[in-house]
């Protein structure tokens, strides 16, 4: 069996089924539903008597590798959708019977067994459990049949399979530096954020540390932006009835949306996307050719309902910003426009610390709206930009939305951890909902090109990313502290405060810690809180004039001037930013 991506999906999915093998050895009574491989392991849903802890996970991994020991082979037989019913409801499998019920009439039917395990499921499998080498369980956790809070809640467990111990060891020592990682822990621990239960789940407060990390994002997306020749738009938070319905979200997108609110009378929704009002800006006055390319962002917060299950931390929330951006061009402006997106969403990331960055081109689905001709130029464009800036991408044939196609970026963290990032959608939906129009050269009217663009995504989740990419400690230039002056006395407190003006004064973030501790205790803080720099002010630098300065990585740096000082933080500032 080769080590390949196949190999690993199939050992999974594999180790899924011998999984709830062991339950239902061990838990006879047990109801199962569904078992996949995932990107980074498997789980299997159950429905038992018995609460599943992690206290359980030796029993079953014992199990397992009862099954593994015996050699079964998976053995696929096809049968009659009448035969399946029997079997399952012979063996009391309610939910397998209701997974039986979505196969549409004349679709094969397969089953797979592995010693006294059987299994509604397409497969593949391996030959044998014997060929599964390295598994661990992680985790349980609730999860509702079918995904909808009106059906039973089921235990998911959650685990993990790998071609070799060794590869399992890695996976699981990055699973034990993610959890130290975990943004909820730092958020806590170094006051950025908190989401308020008395104000609601999924609805983030940014603590004064987050709303800096926040404000010095927001202020190099918009420099970046204006030299990029785009222009900011404010858009209104709520908008009619009217407005949704010709942009089709009351038909296709109302599960994600708020419940109405009435004003005069009218029917008005709180806006889970930004495009419809950039359109009405667009469509404010006739457009010419002469005016495009448009290019128009906006860092808009919107709302989308989530279910309660899957919020988490700031990765998934119910209200966000999103950084946001749409490009309204012509026919012959496409390729340009795209390569400037491809070459501006690399550059954005790389000045954050994200250096391996992959792409994803996914193209028309079968059920499609637009011109075909359209689409073929649309996909062109997005080829050519990705091979005119040397960046590797993979098909997904068929995975674009219906109104066009685009290009997916994911990058890896610090650990190795994969995150889905920019997109770069063309929309041939909405400039004819809409209307959208503009005069060519020729006097004619011409529909307008329109690309949807965001480079960081959701603030929120790219800052939870950013969090656990750094650990929290931010280099100097996203650090919300960048500098704490500790006086070693009381008698020095106003020397420090000093020197934290001319700081100041100088676009440092800095604060004076003068509380009635150690000094010792003031550098363990600071420390603690991941500030870069340490600065020490006793009676001997009081008196000279001068600073100590510890950083947070490099330890002491001895006796500075103010002006040395500033120097070598500007320095480590331009070359961060470089």
């Amino acid at each position: 069996m080769q080590a390949d991506k196949t190999g690993l999906e199939t050992m999974r999915h594999s180790a899924a089924h011998v999984m709830a093998s062991a339950v239902q050895r061990l838990w006879p009574d047990a109801l199962f539903d569904i078992g996949p491989d995932t990107e980074d392991g498997f789980y299997y849903d159950f429905d038992l008597e018995h609460r599943l802890t992690e206290a359980d996970f030796a029993a079953i991994e014992a199990e397992m590798a009862k099954i593994i020991a015996e050699d079964h082979p998976f053995v696929r037989e096809e049968k009659s959708r009448a035969e399946v019913l029997e079997l399952m409801r012979g063996r009391g499998q309610s939910y397998k019977l209701e997974r039986l019920a979505d196969i549409p009439e004349g679709e094969l039917i397969s089953l797979y067994s592995s010693g006294d395990f059987t299994d509604l499921c397409r497969g593949p499998h391996l030959e044998r459990t014997g060929e599964i080498k390295a598994y661990k369980l992680l985790s349980v956790a609730g999860a509702y049949f079918r995904g909808d809070e009106k059906n039973q809640m089921m235990q998911r467990v959650y685990g993990t399979a790998f071609l070799s111990q060794e590869d399992l060891d890695a996976h699981l020592r990055m699973l034990e530096e993610a959890k130290r990682r975990d943004h909820r822990v730092l958020g806590r621990e170094l006051d950025l954020f908190s989401i308020q239960e008395s104000v609601g789940p999924g609805l983030v407060h940014w603590h004064p540390k987050g709303a800096r990390i926040r404000s010095v994002i927001e202020d190099f997306w918009r420099r970046e932006h204006y030299r990029a020749g785009y222009e900011m738009l404010y858009t209104p938070h709520v908008g009619r009835a009217g407005l949704w319905e010709t942009s089709g979200h009351l038909d296709f997108y109302s599960e994600n949306m708020y419940a109405p609110m009435d004003i005069d009378e009218q029917r008005y929704y709180i806006k889970p996307m930004n495009c419809p009002f950039h359109i009405q800006i667009y469509k404010n006055r006739k457009r010419s050719y002469r005016e495009l390319p448009l290019r128009w962002a906006e860092l808009g917060t919107v709302y989308r309902y989530e279910r309660a299950g899957v919020l988490h931390g700031l990765m998934r929330v119910r209200g966000f910003t999103q950084d946001d951006a749409h490009i309204y061009c012509t026919e012959e402006q496409v390729e340009g426009e795209v390569r400037e997106c491809v070459r501006f969403a690399i550059a954005i990331w790389r000045a954050f610390g994200f250096e391996e960055i992959t792409a994803y081109l996914a193209t028309r689905p079968e059920k499609a709206v637009g011109d075909p001709a359209q689409w073929e130029i649309a996909q062109r464009s997005l080829e050519a930009a990705l091979e005119a800036e040397g960046i590797a991408y993979e098909m997904d044939e068929g995975g674009g939305a219906f109104y066009g196609p685009k290009i997916d970026f994911k990058t890896r963290d610090a650990i190795g951890r994969s995150w889905q990032m920019s997109t770069i959608q063309f929309d041939f939906n909405e400039p004819e909902r809409f209307d959208m129009l503009y005069v060519g050269a020729d006097g004619q009217m011409h529909r307008p090109y329109m690309v949807h663009r965001a480079l960081l995504g959701s603030l929120e989740r790219f800052l939870g990313i950013l969090i656990e990419h750094y650990a929290g400690a931010f280099p100097l230039w996203l650090a919300p502290v960048q500098a704490t002056l500790i006086p070693v006395t009381d008698k020095q407190t106003a020397a420090a405060e000093a020197m934290a003006a001319k700081l100041r004064a100088h676009d440092f973030r800095v604060t004076v810690d003068a509380r009635p501790e150690k000094m010792g205790a003031k550098i363990r803080d600071a420390q603690l809180q991941k500030v870069p720099y340490m600065l020490i002010m006793g009676g001997r630098e009081v008196e000279n004039g001068t600073i100590s300065v510890r950083s947070r990585v490099a330890g002491d740096q001895g006796v500075m001037t103010p002006e040395a000082l500033i120097e070598l933080m500007n320095a480590e500032r331009r070359v961060e930013l470089a």
